[in-house]
């Protein structure tokens, strides 16, 4: 039974193209859902079955993401803003698949949090906040104290990675304005998600 959502951004000039490459076995990708830049949700592959959408990665000791997770595809080239339209059918799509499978809001991860040495989508434009606000991700709180990075990081539910990878991937997600070495901030706020979100043992395995 899947209890992650990975969302990604298919990478393509366009829908029709994205859509084309998801349904070719021969190009051995496909995800649960599709959705377009006015917000229709397209159904690619039955959510009881497994999608060929995550690939090598892992998230809170999972390592086979694929036959655990949900996959939901934005159409977006990798470089423009989400359409307020597309993230609203997001939304609506995002609460039912949680619904319907029981998974909670700091199971919805990017392909980059799962992947972070391969992967960025779905990329520093898009808005995660406005997800958590909703109930249908997380968000970490400022001004906790702070914690080594890296076991902060590790016990929320990054794979094991170069300390500097997972520094990246994580302000890719939280913090896509920040530069530099990590610091006080990258740290209190990986030390809050994972007081808050640690990997659940009864989640957690292959």
């Amino acid at each position: 039974m899947p209890d992650i959502v990975v969302l990604h951004y298919t990478g393509m000039p366009t829908l029709a193209e994205a859509r084309t490459r998801l349904c070719d076995p021969a190009a051995e990708v496909s995800a649960h859902w599709l959705i377009a830049e006015d917000g229709t949700a397209e159904q690619l592959v039955d959510e009881g079955m497994r999608a060929w959408h995550a690939g090598e990665g892992a998230w809170g000791g999972v390592t086979d993401v694929n036959s655990r997770s949900i996959g939901i595809e934005l159409a977006n080239p990798g470089d423009a803003p989400f359409p307020e339209p597309q993230m609203r059918g997001l939304e609506t799509l995002l609460a039912a698949v949680m619904a319907r499978h029981g998974i909670p809001p700091e199971r919805v991860i990017a392909h980059s949090d799962m992947a972070p040495a391969r992967k960025r989508d779905p990329g520093p434009r898009f808005d995660w906040r406005r997800l958590a606000v909703q109930g249908l991700s997380v968000w970490p709180r400022p001004g906790g104290r702070d914690a080594p990075l890296v076991p902060s990081l590790r016990a929320f539910g990054y794979p094991d990675a170069a300390p500097q990878i997972l520094l990246a991937a994580f302000r890719l997600r939280f913090r896509p304005w920040a530069d530099g070495p990590e610091d006080g901030v990258d740290r209190a706020l990986a030390a809050d998600l994972a007081r808050r979100f640690p990997v659940d043992a009864g989640r957690a395995g292959a």
